[in-house]
């Protein structure tokens, strides 16, 4: 078999994110994500590339959905634990960005990571769901975990994230 029959293409597109991101110094974090879950502004271009996307937010609580694919294997035919990491960050700084007032942003100042099961391309859809533990002004504490379609627990996780203003 060539390599060239072997070979296989994902195509990446994404919206500005510009509009939104000039929307984000006007509406709390709620809001803005809640427009973003509803196609009202672009979501953000990592979610393309990962193949994850906004299904659930509520107050202190995200769920995103993520379909992996082989695109996303490591070199033993496993979906790569970074792209589990980036979900779960994801949802425990989106469950965050819902605790926040409007001109306010957020970073990962850490985040920990249990893998309990490997995941495949078989195994998506992936559900996440990340929870604020303890909202705060200076730093939020959230947790989550990732489902596979089975329902079983595949990944847990712990951050923290640095609350700080944003300029305008």
């Amino acid at each position: 078999m060539s390599r060239e029959s072997r070979t296989r293409e994902a195509k990446v597109t994404w919206s500005d994110p510009s509009e939104g991101l000039a929307l984000l110094p006007t509406l709390d974090g709620i809001d803005y994500l809640r427009k973003m879950a509803a196609g009202e502004i672009p979501g953000a271009p990592i979610g393309s590339h990962m193949g994850m996307e906004i299904a659930e937010v509520g107050e202190g609580k995200v769920t995103f959905h993520c379909r992996p694919d082989q695109s996303h294997y490591n070199p033993i035919g496993m979906v790569h634990g970074g792209l589990v990491c980036t979900l779960l960050d994801s949802v425990l700084g989106c469950a965050a960005h819902t605790t926040l007032p409007k001109g306010t942003g957020y970073t990962s100042i850490e985040i920990k990571v249990n893998y309990l099961r490997p995941v495949t391309a078989s195994s998506g859809p992936l559900v996440a769901t990340g929870r604020v533990v303890k909202p705060g002004r200076r730093v939020i504490f959230s947790e989550g975990e990732v489902v596979d379609n089975k329902g079983k627990t595949v990944a847990t996780a712990s951050g923290s994230l640095l609350v700080f203003p944003m300029e305008a």
